[in-house]
């Protein structure tokens, strides 16, 4: 059950105003989300200043409320309670999540301007919501437990996101232009931006479209010319991982020198066109094709073709967000996991690049990638001389044999794409709007 709070005081008029049927507009939607591209993309955005960051958290704030509306229209107050799963969360609760998340690294860190070395563990004052920590701290908070919760209703916790966010400009606006003093206020807006991507992940497995504040609903056709060439890399000494100025997640730093061999990469990732025939033929009943672990993932799933497709009565169909639609055969193949993607290859004679080569191809500047995730061969490991950041749970937690994806999605926000980026999930997975792309056999 959802409590009732009254919407918090300090929460100015106009706030409290604003936050009730906001952005239902498609035009307002639209209007955010140009100022987010002027404001900064890609690169920028980790150098982005303090005037930049504001019109980007708001652009952000405008379409993570939107898509919380569309979850409410589509699943009613009472649809909020989904049904427990580990891959998701409730809406309610990861919306409540992301404004203490601001709250809690922001105006509530005594140390925000130390940037990156700052003590987590500095005493914090308490929150503008009572009992904030004990319902929203992801890392004290198990998974599960989140389902038990007796959380604020939508407008209450609407009202708490606008009234931390009127803090965060307060100290925004007068806050130094060093990395350091703009770390947290970064961090806090690639924070958002990611939860953000994961209601669409959500969305997508509810079967339900959360209407004009989404940022996309399928990776593009792949270009033909792309889809038929590999490109050829040299090989040689290659710089990985972050060492400019501006922000870096902790995963990504400690820069170091790698020798690469030459090798030859897919221009984009594997079309449906591609992929489909591996199923067509039996591949997923071929146990030779697959690893110990994908023969483990299918004898526990019964997969016999990939997540979301159907055969109709003139060819293959997807489902995408709650509606079944003719499958673009040029598309990317999307949502499958690590271990579909190895038995492609496999059955394909190819392999799955590592995240040094993919990282090395992407440099190059003529390598497609942003409209899915990519798996590579490589698993979740830290870099030489790694140091976890302020915010303990990013990265350290997850050194467990996860495999790394390189790029972004359909669904990532435009300032999240990096060609160092690293993210990470469990081979598994295919709730992620993820795909791959191959390399050629020595």
């Amino acid at each position: 059950a959802v409590c009732q709070l009254p919407l918090l005081a300090s929460a100015s008029a106009g706030v409290t105003m604003q936050i009730e049927g906001r952005f239902m507009d498609e035009v307002i939607y639209e209007g955010a989300r140009k100022r987010a591209r002027k404001a900064t993309s890609g690169e920028d955005t980790r150098r982005a200043n303090a005037t930049e960051i504001e019109a980007a958290l708001m652009a952000g704030r405008a379409q993570l409320l939107g898509l919380f509306d569309g979850f409410q229209q589509a699943l009613g107050p009472e649809g909020l309670r989904i049904a427990q799963t580990t891959s998701v969360n409730l809406p309610l609760w990861e919306l409540g999540h992301t404004g203490w998340f601001e709250e809690f690294w922001l105006s509530r860190n005594p140390a925000r301007a130390q940037g990156a070395v700052a003590d987590p563990l500095a005493p914090r004052k308490p929150s503008l919501l009572p009992q904030a920590d004990a319902l929203y701290d992801s890392s004290n908070v198990a998974h599960a437990t989140r389902w038990q919760l007796t959380l604020p209703d939508p407008d209450a916790t609407r009202a708490y996101l606008a009234a931390v966010r009127e803090a965060t400009l307060d100290l925004l606006r007068s806050s130094g232009d060093s990395d350091d003093d703009l770390y947290f206020f970064r961090l806090v807006l690639f924070h958002e931006d990611m939860h953000r991507e994961a209601w669409h992940f959500m969305a997508q497995g509810l079967g339900i479209d959360l209407g004009p504040a989404m940022t996309g609903r399928a990776p593009k056709a792949t270009p033909s010319a792309m889809s038929s060439a590999d490109l050829a890399i040299a090989g040689g000494v290659r710089r990985i991982g972050f060492d400019g100025a501006g922000f870096a997640f902790d995963n990504e730093l400690g820069a170091h020198d790698i020798e690469v061999a030459a090798f030859r990469i897919d221009r984009a990732p594997v079309t449906w066109k591609a992929f489909l025939p591996f199923a067509e033929s039996g591949g997923y009943a071929n146990e030779a094709l697959w690893t110990p672990a994908g023969r483990e993932w299918l004898r526990g799933t019964r997969a016999t073709q990939p997540l979301h497709l159907r055969r109709g009565t003139e060819g293959w169909e997807r489902r995408q967000f709650g509606r079944w639609l003719p499958l673009d055969l040029a598309a990317p193949a999307v949502q499958l996991t690590a271990h579909e993607a190895d038995a492609w290859c496999r059955w394909a004679g190819r392999r799955l690049p590592t995240e040094f080569e993919w990282e090395a191809a992407a440099k190059e500047g003529v390598f497609d990638w942003g409209d899915v995730w990519e798996w590579t061969s490589s698993p979740f490991t830290p870099y030489p001389g790694f140091a976890p950041h302020p915010y303990r749970d990013y990265s350290q937690p997850w050194f467990d044999g996860r495999r790394v994806l390189r790029g972004a999605s359909f669904a990532t926000a435009p300032r999240m794409k990096h060609s160092r980026y690293r993210n990470f999930f469990q081979p598994h997975r295919n709730d992620v709007f993820a795909g791959f792309r191959t390399c050629a056999l020595p």
